[in-house]
């Protein structure tokens, strides 16, 4: 096996007896790459943002921002990263740099480098398209809408990047006056190549081991010989325990490129998704396929997040406040579980995500066994709605989460399934609330009995995020919210 390296603007750099539980970020600052900077260490700020090359649908690659502070730079073996030093230098800047300079999008900088990271993804993105020719008029930023600009800039893009002294302003000016990339652009011009292939990684430094299995059936033969092994796929939950709880992990498996983990499938009866595809792919290749997720996706976290983050880690958790369980509670979906018996033979096993959850972090899962996939029955239910309930909109953790699946046929509601998150030890099913609409008409004297069911779901804690008191009436809120939106949309539709 090859000595673990990585390609960092252009330039391969050896990973020889860095200790396995470093972060890229500070793997990147131990060499003079200090552009990165570690603002939030939780994922939060973007402020360590760096470019990472992964695999694109025709074959070529996409330059895709995700949190240097989070991603162990092992997991970076053998892959292709690009940082703030490697888009420009004060003599030649990048586009990016130099509409941010001229937008006055920098005061005292130590967020720059990463939103002209998130910036550069969103430049070279290969779907991005706008009217470059429209003219500004007297409006300096015009807008199509309220978060797309006139270059088919999707301010998204940015929204795991803080700021605190610029004021996003002049940033928004700057990504609203790129144009294309120019024929000649390095980065560009590597987009027609294809992204480093994963490669398998074996190293122990100081009594502490990191592997990446070179296929599903040997990160399950190794889970089942070491089932103590920590299993990251993202590193969105694990990186904040190092970082900020300075947990270290005596053996680590990592399985996010593993290919029996990344697919996607839409079938008849099912939609398949495998645990360990980033949620930024799912929701780009599901395209509107599942309304719920459409609906729920942009709320998880951030861009710079779910270009890392998956349902498997999400769920591997156990968290009773993830995004993705109530969601998937509503839509009914089960669980592919995965093990190497002792003759090495895979076993699998599906279980309903409703049985899955047993206690605070705690699941079903067995020593040996990880999450292969989520499956999703069809047909989908015909209105459904996610609800978050946060002091942030976006890049923020639900107080409460608030899913619903409904059938309504002429006027009865025929089939409920409402998934709660932030309200017990675990995410739950709403079952009183689904007993209280189901075979009843839908209309605001049914919704208002069957919020007060609802409202009186779980057992809501207090906490910093929320009283268990505020917890309850949003509860009590949602249904109401829901039967609003249906009632004006039903209006909207012409006879």
């Amino acid at each position: 096996m090859s000595e673990s390296a990585v390609t960092v603007n252009g330039e391969r750099r050896s990973l020889a007896d860095t200790a396995t539980h470093t972060t890229a970020l500070d793997w990147l600052r131990g060499r003079g790459l200090s552009g990165s900077k570690e603002g939030c260490a939780e994922g939060e700020c973007g402020a360590c943002a760096m470019l990472l090359a992964t695999p694109a649908s025709d074959g070529g690659t996409a330059w895709t921002p995700v949190n240097a502070c989070l991603v162990p730079v092992y997991a970076l073996d053998g892959q292709e990263i690009v940082t703030a030093e490697g888009l420009g230098d004060p003599e030649h800047l990048h586009p990016v740099q130099e509409k941010l300079a001229e937008a006055g999008g920098s005061q005292c900088g130590y967020c720059t480098p990463g939103f002209a990271c998130s910036m550069a993804g969103e430049y070279y993105r290969a779907d991005r398209a706008g009217d470059e020719d429209e003219p500004l008029g007297e409006e300096p930023c015009p807008v199509h809408d309220a978060e797309h600009g006139p270059n088919g800039f999707d301010l998204h893009a940015l929204s795991g990047n803080l700021c605190r002294c610029t004021g996003y302003r002049p940033i928004r000016d700057a990504a609203y006056a790129l144009g294309s990339p120019e024929q000649g652009d390095p980065l560009q011009q590597r987009l027609s190549q294809p992204a480093p292939s994963p490669v398998a990684t074996d190293v122990e430094v100081a009594g502490r081991r990191f592997v990446r299995p070179a296929s599903l059936a040997d990160a399950l033969r190794i889970l089942r010989d070491e089932p103590d092994a920590l299993l990251v796929a993202g590193s969105t939950d694990w990186g904040v325990e190092v970082n900020l709880r300075g947990r270290r992990a005596p053996f680590v498996i990592a399985i996010e490129q593993l290919d029996e983990l990344r697919g996607l499938t839409i079938g008849d009866d099912s939609i398949e998704i495998g645990a360990a595809l980033a949620l930024s792919e799912v929701e780009k290749r599901l395209d509107g396929a599942v309304p719920l997720l459409a609906e729920m996706l942009p709320q998880f976290a951030s861009r710079l997040i779910r270009n890392r983050g998956t349902f498997g880690g999400n769920l591997g958790t156990g968290s009773p406040i993830g995004d993705t369980p109530p969601a998937l509670l509503a839509l009914g979906a089960h669980l592919v579980l995965t093990s190497a018996g002792e003759d090495d033979r895979i076993v699998e096993r599906e279980v309903e995500l409703s049985e899955y959850f047993t206690g605070y972090r705690q699941t079903i899962r067995q020593p040996g066994e990880l999450i292969k996939a989520v499956h999703i029955p069809r047909p989908l239910a015909r209105v459904t709605a996610f609800h978050k309930i946060a002091k942030r909109r976006f890049d923020d953790i639900s107080s409460v989460a608030v899913a619903f699946a409904l059938d309504i046929e002429g006027g009865v509601v025929t089939a409920a399934k409402i998934g709660l998150g932030g309200v017990a030890a675990t995410p739950l099913r709403a079952l009183a609330t689904e007993a209280a609409l189901v075979g009843r008409p839908w209309d605001v004297e049914t919704v208002r009995t069957a919020s007060e069911v609802l409202g009186a779901e779980g057992t809501p804690m207090s906490d910093h995020r929320a009283s268990s008191e505020y917890r309850a009436l949003m509860l009590n809120t949602a249904l109401l919210k829901l039967y609003s939106r249906t009632v004006i949309e039903s209006k909207e539709v012409p006879a």
